[in-house]
Parts: C-alpha cells; structure tokens; sequence
C-alpha cells in the first residue's frame, strides 16, 4: 500500500481555449500544446474506463436513478426531475474521481434535507451491485467468448498498446474503480500481458489510493522526471496529474456508446479546460499519434 497525502482535487478550469490548435493532417489528433521535450516518453499512464475499456459504459444511467432513490426517501419536497437533473449536475462535477466522492457528496446531499445518511461506503457498495446487474451480461459474454474483446475496448487500443510495448515503453493503469474489479476487467480483456502488476485501483480507504500517488511512485522508483511521462486518460483528474509532474497528456475524448471516431463535445470540453496536450476520440490514428509523440 502506498503512503497516504494524495488527496483527489476538484475538477478547475485552466485553459479557455487554445492558443494555438492544429490538427495532424489527415487525422483527428488535436495538438493544443506543442511537445517541446527532446526525449520520447519512457512511462506510459492509462486510465481504464473510458479510456481503454468500454464494460462500464452507461455508468451514470445506474447512479443518478440510485441517488434520487436515495433522496426522495428524505421526504424533500423536490420533484424526481429535479433531483435527476442534481445528481446529473454533481455526478458530472465529481467525474474523473474515485466513486467514493460521487457516494461522500450524496451523504452531504441527503443531510441537507434533513435525512440521516448511510455510510458513503454503503451507497458505494448499493451502486455496484445495480452496475453488475447491468453490466453482467457483457462480463459473461467476454468471459465466454461469445463478445469479441475489441467490442468492448475503445477503438484501436490493441493497436495503440502493440506499438508502446513495440518502443520499449512500460505501460501502467490506473482507475478510480475498486482494484478487484479493474483486475478483473483487465483479465476479461486481455490486457494482462501489457501492465502485468502495474495495474492499480481504488481501495478500500479511499486516501490510500489517487491517481497523483502512482505517479509519484512511477517517477520515484524508476528516478525519473515527469517529461518522460505520457499519460491517456477521458477523466480530469489524470490529465491534471501528468500536467503537475510535468508529463504530456493525452485526452481522450471517447464516444463510448457509439463508438463513432468522433469526439465526445462534454468531454472534449471539460479535458481542454483542464490543460490537455493533445485531444483524440479513440486510437484509430495511433500511428501518426506515436510518430509525433517520439519525435
């Protein structure tokens, strides 16, 4: 377990709009900032969901309908389209972090209309057991064969991760999900022989675990500096984590559900505010990606 300190930051806005964006020819690589390192990456970042693995897709229709569930029980007085539209609000506020804050931010929001709260561990634990019923199926059908794992990876991620280990890079994961369960999908999709045991996830305490104390650990055991990190994430807080070390940082705007090769405008957005080098929708353009990046 790693030493605690790492707390998760909210999600703020740096970036407007960039200065100076160009696209690569020919693909949908957006480059916001220039790479001025002289040094191709040697450590290479992934967040899962969104970002490699599509299993979860469709998470939040599971937990906003939980918590207005959760505070409709405190008698308040608001209409179920209201505390739809809340929950969407904070969910989307607090997205990128682990699920606990999601859970802790209920708690607050049940208090606030007079109820007693649950543990946020409890709600936690009432929102995965909804997302496994949802989700079984596509488990089962990975587990069995009958899915193809790149139904459920983001467009071109085999591809991406061949040409990493290709150029010698190490490939770590990193996710706001319980360990067990990153574990678990990481097997199902068969991406064992790329991040072997540099896979990392949520724990039971949640201050024992963030995305900012991995990397921290990967720069500090492999006494390296933050311009030999490249970081893929959909998610504010990675992208804020590789910007602070000073690593490149590539947001990943995915379309999860229709898996379209278009950016996803929210995220898209949201990873610009938040200083992303470069912004991609998916992987199909990897080669041109990598070529730029180890220049």
């Amino acid at each position: 377990m790693m030493e605690s300190g790492y707390l998760e930051e909210d999600y703020r806005r740096v970036v407007e709009q960039p200065e100076a964006a160009r696209t690569l020819p020919g693909t949908r690589v957006e480059i916001l900032r220039e790479s001025t390192s002289r040094r191709p990456p040697e450590h290479v970042l992934f967040d899962f969901d969104g970002t490699l693995s599509l299993i979860r897709e469709g998470w939040t229709k599971v937990m906003v309908p939980l918590m207005v569930e959760v505070l409709r029980a405190t008698g308040t007085g608001e209409t179920p389209a209201e505390l739809s539209h809340l929950a969407d609000d904070f969910v989307a506020e607090l997205t990128g972090k682990q699920t606990i804050y999601q859970m802790i931010r209920l708690a607050e929001e049940v208090r606030k209309r007079g109820g007693t709260p649950e543990e946020p561990a409890v709600y936690k634990q009432q929102y995965h057991d909804r997302l496994m019923e949802r989700i079984g199926d596509r488990r089962q059908a990975l587990r069995s064969g009958e899915v193809n794992r790149q139904e459920m990876l983001v467009p071109y991620s085999l591809e991406l991760l061949d040409e990493l280990r290709r150029r010698g890079a190490a490939m770590y994961l990193a996710s706001g999900t319980d360990e067990p369960y990153v574990l678990e999908e990481v097997r199902l999709l068969g991406l064992e022989e790329y991040f072997g045991r540099r896979v990392y996830g949520a724990l039971s305490d949640y201050k024992s675990f963030s995305k900012a104390m991995v990397i921290d650990r990967i720069l500090r055991e492999n006494r390296v500096n933050g311009d030999r990190l490249l970081g893929f994430g959909d998610g504010y807080v990675e992208i804020q984590n590789i910007k602070a070390v000073g690593g490149t940082a590539v947001g990943v705007a995915s379309d999860e559900a229709g898996r379209s090769g278009r950016p996803d405008p929210w995220k898209r957005d949201r990873l610009i505010g938040v200083g992303a080098d470069l912004i991609i929708p998916d992987y199909r353009d990897y080669r041109r990606l990598i070529e730029y990046l180890w220049k």
